[in-house]
């Protein structure tokens, strides 16, 4: 697992061995929820509004560096 940014108690994973479809993973202490790459739709699990927006926004301005990660752990 590579942690690629935390922000606040926010943070934002690639999984190595993980399953299709490319996605990443949104963390905090009390939510969790996987993240289609592609369409940054949730695929899994829950997130409060506000940290989702957080997490959005920075996954929309690095979506080459998530793709980036995903081929290196899973390809």
């Amino acid at each position: 697992m590579t942690t690629l940014v935390q922000i606040g108690n926010l943070k934002i994973r690639v999984f190595a061995n993980d399953h299709n479809p490319p996605h990443f993973h949104i963390g905090t202490p009390d939510h969790a929820a996987a993240v289609s790459i592609s369409s940054l739709e949730i695929i899994a699990g829950t997130m409060p509004n506000t940290d989702l927006k957080v997490a959005l926004r920075w996954a929309r301005e690095n979506q080459e560096a998530l793709e980036s990660e995903w081929n290196r752990l899973n390809g």
